[in-house]
């Protein structure tokens, strides 16, 4: 169970990393969309688990790991956003969510 202040700070996190990838300010391959659906804090607010949906979904595995290969470029721009915010910037790790893959899969199984 998550407590108040990590739910708060991850959707912080959550807000200005997404801002990062509209604005560009990070060097991965142009013709992506990037969104952050989820960010799980750990107790201690040293780790954040974020959660990437990115379209178009056949470059999923490309795209996530070009965002791992930048991944300290992605935290210090999170760290001149919210450096008045946070004592320390969490250690970022990313992860894959398809979880709308699955939604559709499951659609189209219906119809």
């Amino acid at each position: 169970m998550e407590s108040i202040r990590q739910q708060k700070v991850g959707r912080l996190l959550q807000k200005e990393i997404g801002e990062i990838f509209n604005q560009g300010l990070v060097s991965i391959s142009s013709g992506m969309m990037i969104s952050v659906t989820l960010v799980r804090m750990s107790p201690d607010l040293g780790l954040a688990k974020i959660y990437l949906s990115i379209f178009p979904s056949q470059d999923h595995s490309e795209g996530i790991d070009k965002i791992k290969s930048s991944s300290s470029e992605i935290r210090y721009q999170l760290g001149k956003r919210v450096g008045k915010q946070l004592r320390h910037v969490p250690e970022l790790h990313f992860y894959l969510d398809d979880s709308f893959d699955y939604a559709e899969k499951i659609n189209n199984l219906l119809k």
